[in-house]
């Protein structure tokens, strides 16, 4: 897989600066979960810096957008409690032959945020959560990332909310 842009760094293509307090979460908890993984911070702690430190302040001459703050840390949370069941399904997505811990690990974060909302956050829509984190993909990754990110979680959104997108995809009479 290719390299990334560091996460704690704010990506280059930033569609979360336009507005959407949820889509800065999304890219904020993707950022919270790299910095864990990195650096073996606990959950609380993590939580508290983004939310003081990152999430609408200013940070190394980078200013964050506001973020939806509950749904930031549902998103961080539920990937941490959920993990073992989130890295099963995306291992059984990919091919064998590259398990998600081949994955590069801003992209292995990406797929787990985008998994944990398709199993768990019946509020949002598969297809926009599925376009969410294709756009934080885009913003790290110039190549394939971004292809892998749609295909993985789209299989995820056919598997576990198959009415939903079958719905979605079948024209109306």
């Amino acid at each position: 897989m290719s390299s990334a842009k560091p996460p704690e760094k704010t990506p280059r293509k930033n569609k979360a600066r336009a507005g959407n307090r949820r889509s800065v979460a999304r890219l904020g908890a993707v950022q919270a979960l790299y910095q864990m993984d990195i650096a073996g911070g606990d959950l609380p702690s993590t939580l508290a810096e983004f939310e003081a430190h990152r999430l609408g302040r200013e940070l190394d001459g980078d200013t964050y957008a506001e973020a939806d703050a509950g749904f930031f840390r549902d998103l961080v949370s539920g990937v941490v409690r959920e993990q073992l069941r989130i890295d099963r399904l995306i291992d059984l997505v990919l091919q064998s032959s590259w398990p998600l811990k081949r994955i590069d690990l801003t992209l292995r974060n990406i797929l787990r945020a985008g998994a944990y909302e398709l199993l768990y956050r019946d509020d949002v829509p598969a297809r926009a959560a599925i376009s969410e984190y294709v756009d934080v993909a885009h913003g790290f990754y110039d190549d394939d990332g971004p292809r892998l990110v749609n295909g993985v979680l789209d299989a995820i959104a056919r598997s576990e909310r198959s009415g939903e997108v079958t719905a979605r995809a079948t024209p109306e009479t």
